[in-house]
């Protein structure tokens, strides 16, 4: 093969190769994203170096169709090139899963981990039904590592079984791990009964090509970390992994594998080279065409732009066409959009509720046609949020495109917005500060995952408390994506004269010079957790004296003066944990620092929040940007002479809503 002349020709035919290698399918279903880990930018590799030639090479290898040589159908370790330059890689999937399941999951692997670990030569990602990793050391001489991803089930055993489960669950792991070192796959699942209606399911496995010691050694360390009286829980590393459940985990009976092609001859062997021969070109000329066009769009997804369908013809929306809805069956779920079936009005249209004949209830999101923002911010949220999986983000079922109407389609949440419950001086007791503790980590998890767990980086850019709606449950659920921003894959921050969300919640640098970045959506997530604890709006303190008119401003000198306790809710009376509530305060302020470099990640802030023995920084004081209720909002306030302002103060910017 002739020496690649350029970087750019190199990665279209890596991309070649590697799409060539994908299993058709009609439809491949993404495994369940766990965790990654990097190197964290302790040993990095330059894009058109050898090591970067290798490990493309390496990827494609683990994800070619040509793994059939490996000894398990459910593991493969690789080297490739010459030190200092060798690259190790291996993948390793869930011993009850099929050939076809891992294999997707490889592929799904091998595009995330070079999207969350670039330019890195160290990096590992957990999936539910698969593993992979790559190094630029020999794996196997490091079996044991620290580099573990703990997923815990929070629910509690009742504490009346939970000394019989601990003992039986701990029996059980020391069982099964011992069955998984001893087998030659280094894997075993078992189970026993619990109660009469629940098991107690137990999965061991380790990498193969690990000696019976190594693998006992790590699943012992595994076992060390096993939580008392949880449900079930993951306990993944490099080399081995640990799960349990108090439901059915595995397949009891691995699928099979589909049996090898049998030879055929005289006429039918001489039918199946013709057909060969006629499809086998067409689908190379079909295929090449797609990886032309993917080419093209990953390039272009290196590149800053206002909105995933900013710079399109508008045809883009279409493809994602297994979402759209008929507009006579959107208009009969809603009884022809009637008012006793509308929940709500924004600044972009109507909010209706709608019941499909099969009893789906669905909030439909009607954009009105005199909109000027209506069809960029309708086209960015459905590309946006069809590509969201998360419990704590509100789920789009799909839109409507036709007839001049532009409809959004999400699942109905019954709890109506935030906002609803913490602004009603009634409604407010209904949210005690557990609750509301539960509230702040879910939006915490719901933003963390737009910014480092999807397949995209997505700056929701409208954090606020009526773009947070509770389930029946009082979960939170982030919504409205209008205004969401898609990062590249190498891109920290980008820059705009077109300033979109609310004011208030809005950081410094985005407000006044259009900068905007992870950081604005944690600034943002600060002023809602100070809602969440006082129960106020950040606008609401004009007439307070020394208030300055700001939440942000006036929880900062209850901080200095020592007294941040009383920014606190009086609806809690004394039914609330000062340690809790004085460090949701403090991790506020964190969020709240005028200087984005200054402000922790979502990652640091979900740790802040979940683990209390981690220290917390001195906050530094917050970002000022005071304005009067008669001042208007775009005196001064803007980024530059002719940019765009699209914000409000503290009112809904894309939708109000009631129940949804």
């Amino acid at each position: 093969m002739a020496k690649c002349w350029k970087m750019s020709a190199c990665d279209f035919l890596f991309l070649l190769i590697f799409l060539t290698s994908l299993r058709p399918s009609i439809q491949q279903l993404r495994p369940e994203y766990v965790g990654h880990k990097c190197s964290s930018g302790r040993s990095i590799y330059l894009k058109n170096s050898t090591y970067s030639s290798n490990l493309k090479t390496l990827l494609y290898s683990l994800s070619s169709e040509d793994h059939n040589h490996s000894s398990s159908n459910e593991f493969l370790s690789l080297t490739e090139g010459q030190n200092p330059d060798m690259v190790f890689g291996l993948y390793l999937c869930r011993g009850d899963l099929s050939r076809e399941v891992c294999r997707d999951c490889v592929n799904f692997a091998v595009y995330d981990i070079l999207n969350k670990c670039p330019n890195e030569k160290e990096a590992l990602i957990h999936y539910d039904e698969c593993l992979l990793r790559y190094t630029d050391r020999d794996i196997l001489l490091d079996p044991i590592t620290t580099a573990d991803i703990l997923k815990i089930n929070q629910q509690n055993i009742v504490a009346n079984q939970s000394v019989r489960f601990n003992d039986e669950l701990l029996s059980l792991i020391n069982e099964t791990s011992k069955t998984a070192a001893n087998s030659s796959r280094r894997f075993d699942a078992k189970k026993v009964n619990f109660t009469s209606s629940e098991n107690i399911s137990v999965m061991a496995q380790c990498i193969p090509d690990l000696t019976r010691e190594n693998c006992s050694s790590c699943l012992q360390h595994a076992i060390k970390k096993v939580p008392r009286d949880k449900t079930g829980g993951s306990l993944l590393f490099p080399t081995c992994t640990l799960r349990y459940e108090l439901m059915s985990l595995y397949n009891e009976t691995k699928p099979s594998q589909a049996p090898p092609p049998t030879q055929q001859s005289g006429k039918n062997g001489n039918s199946i080279v013709i057909i060969i021969a006629i499809v086998v070109p067409l689908a190379v000329y079909i295929l090449l065409f797609a990886v032309l066009s993917s080419f093209h769009l990953i390039n272009r997804a290196k590149k800053t732009y206002e909105t995933a369908a900013a710079d399109e013809d508008g045809d883009d929306i279409t493809t994602a066409g297994s979402l759209q809805f008929d507009f006579n069956a959107v208009e009969a779920a809603t009884n022809k959009f009637s008012e006793s079936n509308k929940l709500g009005q924004g600044g972009f249209g109507q909010v209706y509720k709608g019941v499909f004949p099969n009893g789906l209830q669905v909030a439909v999101k009607r954009l009105s046609k005199t909109s000027g923002q209506g069809e960029r911010e309708f086209k960015n949220e459905v590309l946006v949020v069809a590509k969201l999986q998360h419990k704590n983000l509100v789920k789009l079922l799909g839109f409507c495109y036709e007839r001049e109407e532009k409809i959004l389609v999400y699942e109905f949440v019954p709890n109506k917005g935030l906002d609803y419950f913490l602004f009603d001086s009634t409604l407010k007791s209904q949210l005690e500060w557990t609750r509301r503790y539960e509230i702040i980590k879910g939006i915490a998890r719901g933003v963390l995952y737009l910014h480092q767990d999807s397949r995209l980086t997505i700056i929701h850019r409208d954090l606020k408390a009526s773009n947070i709606l509770l389930d029946d449950d009082m979960n939170p659920k982030v919504a409205d994506f209008g205004m969401a921003r898609i990062f590249g894959m190498d891109q920290t921050e980008a820059n705009t004269k077109r300033v979109v969300g609310t004011y208030g919640y809005m950081s410094p640098e985005y407000a006044m010079y259009g900068q905007f970045s992870m950081k604005s959506d944690v600034y943002s997530f600060g002023v809602l957790v100070l809602e969440i604890i006082s129960g106020r709006k950040n606008n609401s303190l004009y007439q307070m004296k020394d208030s300055a008119g700001n939440l942000v401003t006036y929880t900062w000198r209850l901080w200095s003066n020592g007294s941040p306790l009383e920014l606190v809710d009086p609806s809690f009376q004394e039914n609330y944990q000062v340690n809790d509530i004085t460090r949701c305060i403090h991790i506020a302020l964190l969020c709240v620092q005028e200087e984005a470099e200054d402000r922790p990640t979502m990652s640091a802030i979900n740790q802040m929040l979940t683990t209390s023995s981690i220290a917390l920084a001195t906050p530094q004081p917050p970002g000022f940007f005071l304005r009067r209720k008669h001042e208007e909002v775009v005196s001064g306030a803007g980024p530059s002479t002719g940019s765009s302002v699209l914000y409000s103060m503290d009112d809904a910017s894309v939708t109000h809503v009631t129940p949804r």
